[in-house]
């Protein structure tokens, strides 16, 4: 089988490749990156990558099967992308540099090195042990016996019995993610030959660990002071886990993988820096907001991606995070009126848009007749993390600007790492 590689970086210009028509059709069927055949040269396809990053690998059939191994690359540092995600998972417990990522630039390689790096930490005195509630059916008495599934699966029966206890066990929730995370990051394409043996090895340390099936919703767990070394390495876990894996088959095509969408990202991100930001402030932040609607007879929903409420749940503020590609004539005008639309229905005069940094600076635009004012803002995201939280504090005092804070809170209060 022969094997094919193709680099792309995010919503960067297309690339023109020569490519067999095979092959151009998979990555066209795959539904990951944009792919067009040249109208001018035969044989060669035009590809785009969107906003989803990672590695992928597809097996192409045909009389001479091909492997075709697509990687595509964020435009901010891998660094970022961590601190990104780790704060949008736990932002009162990050701290700068948490997430080791080593020499890597391309994702999949950094993932695998910085989970490697964070079990290895999470794991450095022993396997954590927990109670975990089991029910099974025995010839023994265990704990208790569970009467009604006695009765209605035995009939009376004496033996066997049906019981229920609490198992003080390595294979609880925090053990089962990482081994999972583990499993999944091994499977991956591109994995550099040093760290798949560290990860090989880490994963022998949780071999006696039940892997979670795919597809089930992930055990939840509750950080606490027993667990607090493993705190880093589940957020880590968790990020690769929920909404990253690409594996699915389209027809006779296989693809396998490990992507995140940076419009997801970044409104994650945006959204809950924006909430820490606002607390010194009172009220509290809602993100994916529900319970907004256009119409009054709330028939048309709308849900913006933050709203801050204050007392009695009354609207204040309202802002939508926009990861795009940079367009020459700036920002995009549905996106105003889309925030229009929230401003209207929320009863707001302000509507802010935040937008990663492109090649448009703040703007602001009055509605006519409205009384309504559109802000356009800019984050950047090449920066480093204290500057970026800096910014996001700056936004939330503009937003909170119109509104009395909390006394005894200074207005630039806001969100920043935590020793």
């Amino acid at each position: 089988m022969s094997e094919l590689v193709v680099d792309l970086v995010e919503h960067a210009r297309p690339v023109h490749r020569q490519l067999p028509d095979v092959v151009g059709r998979a990555l066209v069927a795959s539904r990951i990156i944009d792919a067009t055949p040249d109208p001018y040269v035969p044989g060669q396809w035009v590809l785009r990558a969107g906003s989803k990053v990672g590695t992928v690998a597809m097996t192409v059939p045909g009389q001479e099967p091909v492997r075709v191994i697509l990687r595509i690359s964020p435009k901010v540092p891998v660094g970022r992308l961590f601190f990104l995600l780790g704060y949008s998972l736990d932002p009162r417990g990050w701290r700068n540099g948490d997430v080791e990522v080593g020499e890597h630039r391309q994702l999949v390689p950094a993932v695998a090195h910085a989970l490697e790096r964070q079990v290895e930490r999470a794991l450095g005195k022993g396997l954590l042990q927990g109670y975990r509630a089991i029910e099974e059916t025995s010839l023994v008495v265990r704990g208790r016996i569970r009467e009604a599934d006695q009765i209605r699966r035995r009939f009376g029966a004496a033996l066997p019995i049906e019981t229920a206890y609490d198992d003080f066990t390595t294979d609880i929730a925090e053990n089962q993610l990482l081994r999972s995370a583990v499993d999944r990051v091994l499977c991956l394409p591109g994995v550099p030959r040093q760290v798949r043996g560290r990860l090989l090895h880490q994963r022998n340390r949780l071999g006696a660990v039940t892997p979670l099936i795919r597809g089930q919703r992930l055990p939840d767990w509750q950080p606490h002071r027993l667990n607090s070394r493993y705190h880093h390495a589940l957020h880590l876990a968790r990020a690769i886990l929920t909404g990253s894996s690409a594996e699915h088959s389209s027809g006779a095509l296989h693809v396998q993988g490990f992507l995140f969408d940076m419009n997801k990202v970044f409104e994650d991100f945006v959204c809950t820096a924006l909430r820490e930001a606002l607390l010194p402030y009172g009220g509290y932040g809602s993100l994916q907001a529900q319970g907004v609607h256009l119409d009054e007879a709330a028939a048309i929903r709308m849900r913006p991606d933050f709203v801050w409420y204050g007392e009695r749940g009354r609207p204040l503020a309202v802002a939508d995070a926009k990861y795009k590609a940079e367009k020459p004539s700036g920002y995009p005008e549905a996106d105003l009126y889309q925030m229009l639309a929230y401003c209207t229905a929320l009863h707001l005069a302000e509507g802010h848009l935040l937008y990663a940094k492109g090649n448009a600076p703040h703007a602001r635009h009055r509605v006519r007749h409205a009384g309504i004012t559109l802000h356009q803002h800019v984050l950047d995201l090449a920066g480093e993390p204290d500057a970026l939280l800096c910014a996001v504090s700056d936004l939330a005092r503009r937003l909170a600007e119109p509104h009395r804070p909390v006394e005894g809170i200074p207005p630039g209060a806001g969100p920043g790492f935590h020793d």
